[in-house]
């Protein structure tokens, strides 16, 4: 028996929706944002990243729920999704006042790090458009229900954005359960998003409620703890030691508090350096835990959007075979991949994911 019951594929037009902002990611590529004369251009967010990663290396029907303010910077956005071969037609556009007063498009300048060297992200976003969406501006039971999506995602960025971004997820999430649609969340945890609307506080009071729709849960011990007030002492999710069972105990709390969830997985990171992080994920699903393959000493990249990645590796294998093993061995083979190329969204094929969670290697394909 499937532990996820998703809709069939030929009654719904699309298989993924996510909701969220989509950014226009400025890249100083090798340099630094501070002494850069130059940018490389690509678009981006956490939960968009999913949509695009289910079609291009996928091949999944998605579709993204945004909003832009209607100047360049937001059609060059535009521009970028639709190169994606994400679905574009619920843009809502915003008329732009000449200035930036009253709405404007988000930007991300990122550096990738190197060795010693973090990873640097500035995000520009105040006063967004997406970050003024309501929940009035899509018709959830059109989307869900006439035209058919069989999975939708979002996730804690978007939801911390502003009081009205945080109405929209739950609207969004309370609709998608209405109509049978598969729910997947990251919780995404982000104090900085978080201190102007509440906190902590205020992060948990939105989650919880969120939280009752979902089936399918991502996050870290530091998400669970922020987000859902959840504490198991000692949790720890680095791959360095292995040491699973603290978390493990944390997502048993998780299913205990929150019976809906169908699914919990989270990625498992060990920093060495920038460029070197040993990489897995571990995914509990039908009262069962499922350990990925592990790569340890991965070299990166690009850090940014793995673990986007490896939700939609993660969704793309509870969709097509249900088997948890595969789901999340898939999400993380994907997520590894995405960070060996530049930009948020993966670059990978359906047959490298395939070969790399085989067990396949960095031999040369001719």
């Amino acid at each position: 028996m499937s532990i996820l019951t998703i809709k069939p594929a030929d009654k719904c037009r699309y298989d993924e929706v996510s909701l969220g902002e989509v950014m226009l990611r400025l890249d100083p590529g090798e340099g630094r944002i501070k002494t850069t004369r130059s940018f490389r251009a690509w678009e981006g967010g956490g939960e968009y990243n999913v949509a695009r990663g289910l079609r291009r290396c996928f091949g999944l029907r998605t579709a993204v729920l945004t909003a832009f303010a209607e100047n360049d910077v937001g059609r060059l956005v535009e521009d970028l999704i639709l190169q994606g071969g994400v679905d574009a037609s619920f843009l809502k556009w915003v008329p732009y006042d000449g200035i930036g007063r009253t709405v404007r498009n988000g930007l991300n300048f990122t550096e990738r790090g190197f060795g010693v060297r973090g990873a640097v992200g500035i995000s520009d976003r105040g006063i967004t458009a997406a970050s003024q969406i309501k929940p009035s501006d899509f018709d959830w039971d059109h989307i869900f229900g006439t035209l058919g999506t069989r999975w939708f995602h979002t996730g804690g960025i978007f939801a911390a954005l502003s009081e009205s971004t945080a109405e929209t997820v739950i609207a969004a999430t309370e609709a998608a359960h209405r109509h049978g649609v598969i729910v997947s969340y990251d919780l995404n945890y982000r104090p900085s998003l978080w201190k102007a609307i509440g906190g902590k506080e205020k992060a948990q009071a939105v989650n919880k409620t969120i939280a009752k729709n979902v089936d399918v849960m991502i996050g870290n011990e530091e998400d669970f703890t922020a987000c859902l007030g959840l504490e198991v002492k000692g949790a720890d999710h680095n791959l360095t030691n292995l040491e699973l069972d603290s978390f493990k105990a944390m997502i048993g709390e998780a299913v205990k508090a929150y019976p809906n969830f169908k699914v919990v997985a989270t990625t498992m990171r060990g920093v060495k350096t920038a460029t070197v992080n040993d990489w897995g994920a571990i995914c509990w699903a039908g009262g069962k835990f499922y350990e990925s393959t592990h790569y340890p000493s991965l070299e990166i990249m690009d850090r940014v959007g793995g673990g986007d990645s490896f939700a939609s590796g993660l969704i793309y294998g509870f969709m097509t075979s249900g088997d948890p093993q595969e789901a999340v061995n898939y999400g993380a083979a994907h997520g590894a991949l995405a960070m060996t190329t530049p930009g948020d969204t993966s670059m990978a094929s359906l047959g490298e994911v395939k070969k790399l969670a085989g067990g396949g290697g960095a031999r040369v394909d001719r």
